[in-house]
């Protein structure tokens, strides 16, 4: 979204559904364990120690968005990312997240010192 432009409501509406996929914390374990290599459903499920059925609706949820591509083999489905660009977001926003833990651990220690004056 470009600023000082009218964004229509149909891109404000898809662009809120593609952040309400990345608010799921178990889609973003997924993804991160989705990082390196194509994996899975049952190496998902023995890596987050949840239901196949769960993992199954995140996967779902996110092959449908365009995030992740799905591929059979005899019985089994693996699944990687189709759009690495989701980790450069993410990158973002932990890199954003930090510089403000670092910046409030700074206001705290300085007003721990000025305290013990």
């Amino acid at each position: 979204m470009k600023p000082g432009r009218q964004v229509p409501p149909e891109v404000i509406l898809q662009v809120a559904e593609y952040f309400s996929i990345l608010s799921e914390p178990m889609r973003l374990k997924l993804l991160n364990l989705l990082r390196q290599e194509e994996k899975c459903v049952q190496e998902l499920v023995e890596a987050t120690q949840t239901s196949q059925a769960n993992v199954s609706k995140h996967l779902k949820v996110m092959l449908q968005a365009g995030i992740l591509t799905r591929r059979t083999e005899g019985t089994s489905a693996y699944y990687r990312v189709e759009d690495p660009l989701i980790y450069e977001l993410c990158n973002l926003v932990c890199d954003r997240l930090a510089e403000r833990i670092e910046n409030q651990a700074r206001f705290f220690r300085a007003l721990s010192l000025s305290n013990h004056k």
